[in-house]
């Protein structure tokens, strides 16, 4: 029933609306301001279906935005619940314009949205979402990895602000056209009134957001002496609540201009009476902004000139903003077909690697067509052809305590001790308490007379919540100070790792996912005859291994 053509996910809420004149800015295309607010109560709608109840926006990911939207087109927003958590939920938004002259469709963005749940007089205990199509399991899977990279997205910012290395582009820029920082600031005020809130008298989260980018906008238009484009909007989250009857004081100022882009910064603060001296901060945010000529094309821009203090601080961390934004964009957003096999891993980087590391897994396993392809004593090998990709899985219950085998299999210096693919490892940097860097060296494959080596990035996970596996994944990185040398045939993983399952007692299911690259699937069309008997002998070596050491775990284990 899950992929039948008449199932709809129950907490899916659709918004389609036509763009009026009042609705357009200047060049008479939807303000953005305007549809953010259409999103945002299009999110909160469907957050409240699932929850029963009022609902506050808390946070939201970084939005692109990837096409205007023109006077007389229509809006259609969809959103749903991807996953409920204990009193918050995270839900998907999805944003397409329509001509109805042409019928012709563009998207224009897509957004993640957290909610929370409140009433006044008792706690809310979210019900869980139950998954039913392949991308409603991915997505819920998924799900749980993007809220670890919200929780830790405030500390891990100020410790790549604090570290990272910032390169200024000075030479490009046009000198003699400079303007003053704070000649773009901006402030405003805005009363919250009744149409601006909810039944429950707070202040709804789009609403606020609609306001934030018109102070930006002209921020903005004071650097550029034109009507800029909003092309992005960097993850985040509203410090405290706004009801009713407050002042909102708006700041915004470009903090720093590039070659084609700027970004601008927007700080909001309330306060209840006039006499309060004392203002809640409720929210800041950093929007990209360019300005577009005749064919849509991004123009150069002046130069600014950083008050000393404050205004030469926010110089600097845009700049390291904007590789943090890239850097975010292209590790997190694009698809998995366009990443090279091996990404430079540095500091920068490491927490957006890790999350596409935990994540490619999570959508390799939420996949729905798998085909048994074997079954020998109770192993069984899965095959997958997708696209340019062909993967495995491998499956077998093992009666160990779960945690027990995550935590022996997590250290991948003990995996030769196994598995014969893995001559040698060592470990060459420890990240953190949850990822580290291998290198891994492994015989020749096939006929190949050079022996080959990999650099590694594992990331592990405990479970979110009941039901949930634990996991490790594996993906290939590139290191400056591990290179490919004339000794080894350099060879890369795309996707691999494992999964385990708390069946009961001293039972777990353990599952092994590789999605092979290329070089490895010409050894494939060469050996499928002995494919499904060398992954069997390996797996049941594992098996093994876990039961030898299930009593004899490591120290060096539970501090990895």
């Amino acid at each position: 029933m899950a992929d039948s053509e008449g199932y709809r996910n129950p907490t899916e809420v659709q918004m389609s609306q036509v763009v009026l004149p009042c609705h357009t800015n200047q060049r008479a295309e939807l303000s953005v301001g305007q549809l953010l607010k259409w999103i945002d109560t299009t999110a909160c709608l469907s957050a409240e279906r699932h929850a029963g109840c009022p609902c506050v926006t808390a946070s939201m990911d970084d939005i692109y935005f990837e096409h205007t939207i023109s006077v007389g087109q229509v809006v259609n927003i969809k959103a749903k619940v991807n996953r409920a958590f204990n009193s918050s939920m995270e839900v998907g938004i999805q944003v397409v314009s329509e001509d109805l002259c042409s019928e012709k469709q563009w998207s224009v963005c897509k957004a993640l949205a957290t909610f929370v749940a409140h009433r006044e007089l008792s706690k809310v205990k979210l019900k869980q979402t139950t998954p039913r199509t392949e991308e409603e399991k991915t997505e819920h899977s998924v799900a749980a990895e993007r809220r670890r990279l919200r929780l830790v997205y405030a500390d891990t910012i100020k410790d790549l602000l604090a570290n990272c290395a910032i390169q200024d582009d000075l030479e490009s820029r046009d000198c003699s056209d400079m303007v003053p920082a704070e000649k773009t600031r901006v402030e405003s005020v805005e009363l919250v009134l009744p149409p601006h809130a909810n039944h429950q008298g707070n202040t709804f989260g789009g609403q606020i957001m609609a306001w934030m980018e018109n102070v930006a906008t002209i921020a903005a238009s004071r650097l550029c002496r034109a009507h800029p484009t909003l092309k992005a909007i960097e993850m985040f989250h509203f410090r405290g609540p706004s009801q009713v009857g407050d002042r909102l004081v708006l700041q915004a100022i470009v903090n720093n201009a590039f070659k084609n882009s700027m970004e601008v910064g927007v700080c909001v603060e309330a306060y209840r009476q006039e006499a309060e001296t004392h203002r809640r901060h409720i929210n800041s945010a950093f929007m990209t902004f360019v300005v577009l000529d005749a064919n849509d094309q991004p123009q150069m821009l002046p130069w600014i000139r950083p008050q000393p203090g404050d205004g030469e601080r926010r110089y600097r961390e845009a700049s390291a903003r904007k590789k943090m934004r890239l850097d975010r964009k292209y590790i997190v957003s694009c698809k998995q077909a366009e990443m090279p096999l091996s990404v430079p891993w540095d500091p920068s980087n490491q927490v957006y690697l890790s999350y596409n590391n935990v994540s490619s897994l999570k959508m390799l396993v939420a996949k729905d067509n798998w085909v048994l392809s074997s079954e020998i004593n109770q192993v069984c090998l899965y095959i997958l052809e997708d696209e340019q990709y062909l993967s495995f899985h491998m499956e077998m219950l093992v009666h160990v305590d779960t945690t027990q085998a995550f935590l022996l299999l997590s250290d991948l210096r003990r995996r030769p001790e196994w598995d014969k693919h893995y001559r040698s490892v060592e470990l060459v940097h420890q990240v953190d308490e949850d990822d580290a860097i291998y290198h891994v060296i492994s015989p020749a494959l096939g006929g190949d007379a050079k022996p080959q080596d990999f650099v590694i990035l594992a990331s592990r996970r405990k479970p979110c919540d009941n039901g949930d596996p634990y996991v490790i994944a594996l993906r290939s990185v590139t290191l400056p100070t591990h290179r490919e040398t004339p000794e080894y045939r350099r060879g890369e993983t795309l996707c691999s790792g494992f999964c385990f399952w708390r069946m009961g007692d001293q039972l777990t299911k353990v599952s092994y996912y590789n999605q092979a690259t290329p070089g490895f699937l010409n050894y494939v069309t060469t050996n499928v005859a002995g494919l499904s008997s060398e992954f069997y002998n390996t797996f049941k070596a594992c098996e093994q291994f876990l039961l030898d050491n299930r009593n004899d775990l490591a120290p060096s284990l539970q501090t990895l």
